[in-house]
């Protein structure tokens, strides 16, 4: 696989790519420390830097060209209050790419979990399990994401105060566990079903192996393949729908930097400053695209047929 693999010029640089976002996003503030430029601060409405180095006009919009950008602030300034737009795209990076990591890693155990013991075990199992599925499957997911997330957080902190950062993501978390876990124990399900016919199965059985042996040193490993490759498209579906969620106003909030907010404020100043969203556009297309291109590489590589 690993020969296949590191034949696949595409693959290989998109998984130096993907790679290069994580390693960015991890170092966000030793690079935002040598760049000088805190996403928090205020640049346009600070007296003694606005002295110095003027960023919004008198309408809130950033001076010179293309959104501000210059030497001090090479991707420009936001409108309104003059952050530094590279900063806050690199804050905004590490909070969607550690926060989508998280959750599709929880969706991932919890997919196969349940579509191991169901798969295997069938009968009265499979069956509760599959009407589990069945259940959680009917909820329009979209529409829930938006309202699950006020009444996740209204139920632990009082609608009078402010939700701590660190909260608004952990309900960010459950939500996106408990409604998108469904696809993944169906494709390990379905595998699985398949799998335990098979004559090692039936050699372990004979053998006298227990059934949670024969699980994991037998169908475990013969699953990892698609497991892998739906890891590879379910991440970046899962960073889009964070980054939705801070767009329609229910995810992260300000001034906590990420994809979605910094999205959600270019589209209020798309007319007026339409640079605004093009840096974070360009990076989430990048990375999509790349991580895409990487999950079509390593499901060719792990496809003995594939011909690569």
């Amino acid at each position: 696989m690993w020969l296949r693999f590191k034949r696949d010029r595409t693959g290989v640089i998109c998984a130096w790519v993907v790679l290069g976002y994580f390693v960015i996003a991890a170092l966000a503030p030793v690079i935002a420390k040598l760049y000088g430029k805190d996403p928090y601060i205020l640049y346009g409405q600070d007296p003694e830097y606005i002295a110095e180095n003027p960023v919004l006009d008198d309408f809130g919009l950033p001076l010179g060209y293309f959104g501000g950008v210059s030497g001090e602030h090479w991707f420009g300034v936001e409108p309104q209050f003059g952050r530094d737009v590279f900063t806050m795209l690199l804050y905004g990076m590490r909070t969607s790419l550690y926060m989508a990591l998280g959750v599709t890693t929880l969706l991932m155990l919890t997919g196969v979990l349940i579509g191991l013991v169901g798969g295997y075990f069938g009968g009265k199992t499979d069956y509760f399990l599959g009407r589990v599925t069945d259940f959680f499957l009917s909820f329009p997911q979209q529409l829930f994401f938006i309202a699950f997330m006020p009444v996740v957080t209204a139920f632990f902190v009082d609608p009078r105060d402010e939700t701590p950062t660190y909260f608004r993501a952990l309900a960010i978390l459950i939500v996106l566990w408990l409604l998108g876990w469904m696809g993944m124990a169906r494709l390990v399900r379905s595998t699985v079903l398949s799998l335990r016919e098979r004559e090692f199965v039936e050699a372990a059985k004979v053998a006298g192996a227990s059934p949670w042996r024969i699980i994991r040193k037998e169908i475990l490993p013969n699953v990892v393949s698609p497991i892998l490759v739906q890891f590879t498209y379910l991440l970046p579906s899962t960073i889009l729908t964070i980054a939705f969620l801070s767009f329609a106003g229910v995810g992260f909030v300000e001034p906590t930097p990420d994809w979605g907010r910094m999205f959600a404020t270019g589209a209020r100043v798309a007319e007026q400053d339409p640079a605004f969203m093009f840096f974070p556009g360009v990076a989430l297309v990048v990375f999509v695209l790349c991580f895409n291109l990487l999950g079509d590489a390593v499901r060719d590589a792990l496809d003995p047929k594939s011909g690569r």
